[in-house]
């Protein structure tokens, strides 16, 4: 089975269709997402519709619960508030219905899916280093974990032994024995300093996970950021992926 598994769109329809137009190449069985489908861009609406008829399952993330009122604008900084809030105003009751029917984990035959972290999903915690992955490690009764929500993808081994480590690569194949948590990266706005939308491919066939990129027209996205009345700020971001 191939997979394919994405997060982070948020609302980037450019950034978005790329990566489907990336994925088209590559035999997908089934794709899966792992939240923020909305939030910062301009096309909350159309991300939602596309995700929604494409992933067989999609987890909700932080951008997404805020922008129905499941999560208080108050934890956002306030570039990304006043995005949430646009947002809200702007999303289908249709669109809303779907993000609020978004579950926090799911898991599948020898993995597991979430936003942030499996420990208090709810609260969108971050993995950012081996020590803030402990909870998430010690919860896992599968073998791999898929998460977005940092926008830089990496991942995170426990081997056999206990020993924790983290990798930055395209590639990887899986070890028996082992425990991994994958970070997808993200679609829609990446912070890993390339600019390119980021997505990843699970073959669970052949035990390897891909990351790759797929280049989209960045000065489109963020042109239409501007011209719907959102920071600048989240416009610019996009030409550096930062």
């Amino acid at each position: 089975m191939r997979y394919g598994i994405f997060s982070d769109i948020h609302s980037n329809l450019e950034a978005l269709e790329a990566v489907i137009k990336a994925y088209q190449k590559e035999k997908i069985d089934k794709y899966l997402c792992l939240g923020d489908v909305v939030g910062y861009g301009a096309n909350p609406n159309e991300c939602v519709e596309i995700v929604s008829n494409l992933a067989s399952t999609t987890v909700a993330g932080n951008h997404d619960w805020a922008a129905i009122d499941l999560l208080p604008v108050e934890l956002f900084n306030e570039d990304a508030k006043f995005a949430v809030l646009w947002t809200g105003r702007q999303l289908s009751p249709a669109g809303k219905d779907f993000l609020r029917n978004l579950k926090l984990t799911f898991e599948l035959d020898n993995f597991v899916l979430a936003h942030g972290s499996l420990d208090a999903p709810q609260n969108f915690n971050y993995l950012l280093n081996i020590n803030s992955c402990t909870a998430t490690f010690e919860l896992m009764r599968r073998d791999l974990c898929f998460v977005g929500h940092t926008h830089v993808p990496v991942v995170f081994i426990k081997d056999k032994y206990g020993k924790s480590s983290f990798v930055d690569t395209d590639r990887i194949k899986i070890v028996p024995g082992n425990k991994y948590i994958i970070n997808v990266g993200a679609v829609g706005q990446p912070r890993d300093s390339i600019p390119q939308a980021a997505y990843c491919i699970w073959d669970s066939e052949k035990q390897e996970i891909l990351i790759k990129r797929a280049v989209y027209d960045v000065f489109r996205a963020r042109q239409k950021i501007i011209d719907k009345g959102l920071p600048e700020f989240l416009g610019n971001r996009l030409l550096t992926g930062n």
